[in-house]
This record gives C-alpha cells, structure tokens and sequence, in this order.
C-alpha cells in the first residue's frame, strides 16, 4: 500500500511553505536518527570484523565482512518497493528495529559464549538483508519531512552525517572493543542505532501532492517493480544521470580503495600515509557537503553534477603521480571536493527530479548501481595494478570516472536541469 494511503497512525502536515531545512525541527530529528543509525553502523562494522580476525583466518574474515554485500545487492531493487508501497517512515522505523534487536542479542549471546564465525556470518546476512529496505527507505524519507526546496540542504545535511559517522565511528568501536571486546562493540553499536528509533517515530509525515499519490496506486510488487525500473529508463533527468553515477562510481571506488592502498605500500607512505590521505579526500568531500548545506541550492545543478566530475577525475590521474605525501594528501582533498560535490548534486538531483512515491524504486537503483557495480572494479583494480602498476590504471579509472561526466553534460535533460527555488 502506498505511503499516501497509510494507516492515520502516521502524523501528517500538508504541503506548504517550507522552512529551512537546518531549522526545521521535523527535519534536525530525522538527521539526528539518520547519525546516530550510520555511527552504531560503524561501530557494528568495525565489531564485527575484529571478531571475525579473533575467530578465523584471515580469508575467513575477509569472507564473514563481504557476505552483508550478498543479500544487500540482491534484494535491494525489492527493497525499492517495500519501500514505496508501506511508506519510507515505517520501513526505516522497522528496520532499525530489527538491526537493534538482532545486534543486541548477538552482544548478549557473545558475553556468555563463543560461538564462533557462524553466528558473526548470519549477523552479517541479516544485517545485508535489513539494508536492502533500509537504504531505499531513507533515500525515499526526505521528500515526506520537507519540502521540494529544501531537499538539496538535507542532501548536504546527510552528507555531513554520513562524514560524522566516519571520523567518530571508529573510534568509538575501537573504544568498545578495548574496554570489553567484540561484545562490548556490539552492545554499543546496538545502543547507538536504539537512540533513532524514538527520534524516527517523533518526524511528522507530508502527505503526498495528489498526482504523486495516483502515481503510487496499490499495484502488485512485480508491477511496482517493473514500473519503477521503466520510469528510471524513460525519465530525461533520471535515466541518463543513473549511467553517469555508475561510470562515476567504476572510475572511483577502485582507485580510492584497494588502488590507494597498493600506492601507499608502492612509495612507502605506510599505513599511516594512507590513513592521511583518506582523510584528505573525507576533508574535501565534508566540504562539499558543507557547501550544499549553507546554500541550500546552487544554481545550474545539472552542469555542476556534470562538471565537476571531469576535474575530479583528472585529480585521480594525478594521485599516482604525486611527488611525496603532502601533495598526494593536497590532491585527495581536491578529489574529494570535487566528486563529493559531484555526488551531492546528484543525490540532491535524485531527490528532487523524482516523483516522491518512485523515490524508493529510484534510491534502490542508485544503490545497485554503487554498491552492486561499483565494488567490481576493486578486484579488477588490483589484478590490473599488478600487471601495469598504479600509474596506467589510475588513468584509466579517472577516465571512466570522466567519461560519467561527458555523459551527463551530452544528455539535455541533465545539463539543464535546475534544483527548485
């Protein structure tokens, strides 16, 4: 059932003038869930591998970490429209649920035993499962707490969590597993992703613009899912940003991965090294998101997008051949600029090009495209880094990233396309 005919339990506010999103109560409480969930996230993340290393071999480890991945990538597009059919609120609320409950009774199951690497795969499993409606939940969330106007600045405000979660949520999990082991992590980490749930249940909910409610009519889930998929294809803003968001990805999720670390090992930055110049790229990439949040818009988004990708790409190129450290630390901040703003207008164009009751659908093939496509350029980074080396392949890469740029700035739909006012 679609979220515009949802039960009356949900509380609701009609469509007006919207108030800036940073002082929007509504929206602080869905950004204050949205942080304390991608923290306990972390948390979790980190829990898990350190009890995977302390439980199995390293290949076991590394197998117990990727198997969320699975599932996640599977059943996203399905997730997608649970999503859009119940409605983002409760399918956000139900999924933090379950990822609380299952992390805390696995926490509790480790302080009295140890069970070994079945119990911490099926963790991974289900936590892989729950994502895939949690994701397009979330991405399909904000165009019901506020509106069209603002929500390119909740794009920004997301972004910033995201970059909170990362410098905070490390620490935190190491913290936990230092003072009581991999446990300890879990319980924190269920704890922290508890802390959204009240939060989650305290937004308020707009009901949906009348020709957005038709367009979510009660339909069968493979109807939904197939009418999802066309409305994606045909739409002129859509379609085309979608294949420059995977080129974009294919270009970079490598080089900025696994290719990062062959390079820090190559010069002999060291684990150190590296660690520096992510934080350069996560610099740059806070920015951006910072950016976004201040203004609220940015005028021609759709050339921005588009634009800023070719120069970011270009920064990967130059990432391999970076003098010493500080200048590759320098470069990543550029890279992180660039395509994080790259990667904030998009979203912000996803969020505001769609119909809110396809949101769900059109999150869930974003998120195949990033976390289903994208990942494959890692092995395919590495083997091609051991025959040609960082140089040649870092190249490449930043020219399918740049290519995802020529593709949006070709496609018309996208090169005009303008966030509301």
């Amino acid at each position: 059932m679609s979220e515009a005919t949802t039960s009356a339990a949900d509380v609701r506010i009609p469509f007006a003038a919207s108030v800036p999103a940073h002082r929007d109560a509504n929206v602080l409480r869905w950004v204050g869930a949205y942080t304390a969930s991608m923290v306990g996230d972390m948390v979790f993340f980190l829990a898990l591998s350190w009890a995977a290393v302390q439980n199995g071999t390293p290949a076991q480890a590394g197998l117990v970490t990727a198997v969320s991945a699975v599932p996640r990538a599977l059943l996203m597009l399905g997730g997608g429209v649970v999503a859009d059919r119940l409605g983002p609120r409760r399918v956000v609320i139900g999924s933090d649920t379950v990822r609380c409950v299952t992390v805390l009774a696995v926490a509790a199951v480790l302080f009295a035993a140890d069970p070994g690497l079945w119990l911490l795969a099926l963790l991974a499993v289900v936590f892989g499962t729950v994502d895939a409606v949690f994701m397009p939940a979330v991405g399909a969330l904000p165009a019901r707490i506020t509106g069209k106007d603002q929500l390119a600045r909740v794009q920004g405000m997301r972004g910033l969590a995201i970059r909170f979660a990362a410098v905070v949520g490390a620490p935190l999990g190491g913290l936990g597993v230092a003072v009581g082991g991999a446990a300890a992590a879990f319980a924190f980490a269920g704890l922290l992703i508890a802390v959204s749930v009240p939060l989650l249940i305290s937004v308020r909910m707009r009901d949906l613009p009348a020709d957005d409610a038709s367009a979510a009519r009660e339909t069968t889930a493979w109807r939904d899912l197939v009418g999802g998929l066309r409305y994606v294809r045909r739409h002129r803003v859509l379609g085309p940003l979608m294949v420059a968001i995977a080129l974009g990805d294919l270009g970079f999720v490598g080089p900025l991965n696994v290719g990062l670390t062959l390079l820090a090992d190559e010069r002999g930055w060291g684990a150190s090294g590296m660690g520096w110049v992510l934080a350069g790229f996560g610099t740059g990439a806070g920015v951006a998101a910072l950016l976004l949040t201040v203004r609220g818009r940015l005028p021609r988004a759709g050339c921005v997008a588009a634009g800023s990708i070719i120069p970011g790409a270009a920064a990967i190129a130059a990432l391999a051949h970076a003098p010493g450290l500080p200048v590759a630390v320098g470069t990543a901040v550029l890279v992180g600029l660039l395509t994080g703003l790259s990667g904030a207008m998009c979203g912000a164009l996803l969020q505001t090009q769609s119909d809110p009751a396809y949101l769900g659908r059109v999150t869930a093939v974003g998120g195949i495209v990033s976390l289903g496509i994208a990942p494959l350029s890692m092995p395919l980074s590495a083997a091609a880094i051991g025959v040609w080396g960082t140089g040649p392949v870092f190249a490449v890469s930043a020219a399918v990233c740049g290519l995802g740029g020529v593709v949006a700035l070709c496609a018309p739909g996208v090169r005009r396309a303008e966030l509301p006012k």
